[in-house]
């Protein structure tokens, strides 16, 4: 398992660009960590690097936002928190993304875990009491 220090929130964009070049073509990706463990900081921060043009946002509540990036990516950004069941991830179609050439980053991921595929990346985000963050893969 790879593990990337990041000492502060500052530090996300950084980490981010060195993520994406340890991850090479892998673009399903499921975020593990705590409230407040900095998942969504740091899919925005991959957002930048994939020079995403659309505003990142949580989806809380939408469950799923779309982002388009300057060079033709989709970006596809699940937050399964409140799900309370895995009906609506099927009424969803979660496959049609989770299966598609897009990236799709997915908090919450414990939330639908039976469905996720065999081939996805999981990343560990956990927090430090010096508030630094160790994202692990």
């Amino acid at each position: 398992m790879r593990q990337i220090i990041i000492p502060t929130l500052n530090d996300m964009e950084a980490v981010a660009l060195d993520f994406l070049k340890a991850i090479e073509k892998k673009r399903l990706v499921a975020f593990y960590g705590e409230m407040g463990a900095g998942k969504t900081t740091f899919i925005k921060a991959i957002c930048t690097q994939l020079q995403v043009t659309d505003g990142v946002t949580s989806p809380t509540f939408s469950i799923i936002n779309e982002y388009h990036s300057a060079s033709d990516y989709k970006v596809f950004h699940f937050d399964f928190y409140r799900i309370k069941d895995l009906e609506e991830v099927y009424n969803l179609g979660y496959e049609d993304y989770f299966y598609s050439d897009d990236y799709c980053f997915i908090e919450w991921p414990e939330l639908v875990e039976e469905l996720l595929p065999e081939h996805i990346l999981k990343v560990y985000l956990t927090v430090a009491p010096d508030g630094s963050r160790t994202l692990s893969f």
